[in-house]
């Protein structure tokens, strides 16, 4: 039983639904969904691994014709973020998340995704101020 609030969006096998009132959802069969802030536009796609993400959303809740090009992309940004990452902790991540992504468990890859981007986001000091905790980075 899922709950939301009006002005929430949902998306279910490729349809956005927004509800205008207070609503409870039963799903009764199986379905790929995300809501809430699980749902990244692609406007919010603005480092590496928010636009892996939005990949990976595609790939999971996008319409048919949608997923495989929107798989064979998230790929191909995590490969790319691979080469680029010199940081053996996040290569290990990264790596189970590639593994997520191979083995069609992209609510696993989108949730891992999302763990690094918050990482990220708690580790990039504000402009102009030291880094408070060095050597802790990913």
């Amino acid at each position: 039983m899922l709950e939301l609030k009006p002005g929430e969006m949902m998306v279910i096998n490729g349809a956005a639904i927004r509800f205008r009132t207070r609503s409870r959802l039963e799903l009764l069969t199986r379905a790929r969904f995300l809501f809430g802030k699980q749902i990244m536009s692609t406007v919010d796609a603005s480092s590496a691994l928010r636009r892996i993400y939005c990949a990976l959303q595609t790939a999971y809740v996008g319409g048919e014709s949608e997923r495989l090009p929107a798989l064979a992309q998230a790929r191909g940004l995590i490969v790319d973020m691979l080469e680029a990452t010199p940081s053996e902790a996040k290569l290990t991540l990264l790596r189970r998340l590639e593994r997520h992504a191979e083995t069609d468990e992209l609510y696993a890859a989108l949730k891992l995704t999302r763990d690094l981007i918050d990482r990220e986001e708690v580790e990039q000091p504000a402009d102009g101020d030291e880094d408070p905790t060095p050597g802790t980075r990913l």
